[in-house]
């Protein structure tokens, strides 16, 4: 079976299932997209890495890599291998000492891994022809990845309504509370507004 290359173009608010987030991956060179359906919790450790934060405390998806790294076990890439009545299946493809193990995993957990790091996606050109569809003319990967304008807080509104220091001021609660799914909306809002 031929692999294909994907990488994430997004993620964004389910709007099939409440509390559930849209990962959006996209075929390398290709004009097919895989929309998979995963958690907050998931979706909150993708963005963390993808956003770069800074987590005051290890997430699962971090101590993952640093207990690998200690016993010198590499992941050298991540294969959806298989799609069963809406499921996608996935596997850590691992190195240690020129041995290749290969792990299963939940597909949200081996891509949060994976851009840990840093090592690519694959599927097969089958799953792709399942379970993808076809990218339109014009389509934009932006248009993706974009999140609502706001979230609401129930004590202050919108985040529209907010000033940049306002703002920052909130962003860094967040992260300090280990809020990552807000902190990554305020984060853009933040880049919405300064050039």
């Amino acid at each position: 079976m031929e692999k294909v290359k994907l990488v994430i173009a997004g993620l964004s608010y389910s709007q099939t299932q409440s509390g559930a987030y849209a990962l959006m991956l996209v075929e390398v060179g290709g004009k097919r997209r895989v929309p998979i359906i995963i958690g907050g919790f998931e979706a909150q450790a993708i963005a963390v890495e993808l956003e770069k934060m800074k987590p005051t405390r290890p997430l699962t998806h971090d101590l993952f890599k640093s207990f690998a790294l200690a016993y010198d076990i590499y992941l050298k890439e991540v294969i959806i291998y298989n799609f069963h009545e809406g499921i996608f299946y996935a596997k850590l493809i691992c190195e240690k000492d020129g041995v290749v193990t290969e792990i299963d995993s939940r597909t949200s957990d081996a891509i949060a891994i994976s851009v840990r790091f840093n090592c690519p996606i694959f599927t097969y050109s089958s799953i792709l022809e399942e379970a993808g569809t076809i990218i339109e003319e014009g389509f934009d990967i932006e248009e993706v990845s974009e999140q609502e304008d706001f979230i609401e807080d129930e004590n202050e509104g919108p985040l529209v309504a907010l000033s940049l220091s306002e703002l920052e001021d909130k962003l860094n609660e967040a992260i300090e509370n280990e809020d990552y799914e807000t902190a990554s909306t305020i984060r853009d809002e933040l880049k919405k507004r300064k050039p």
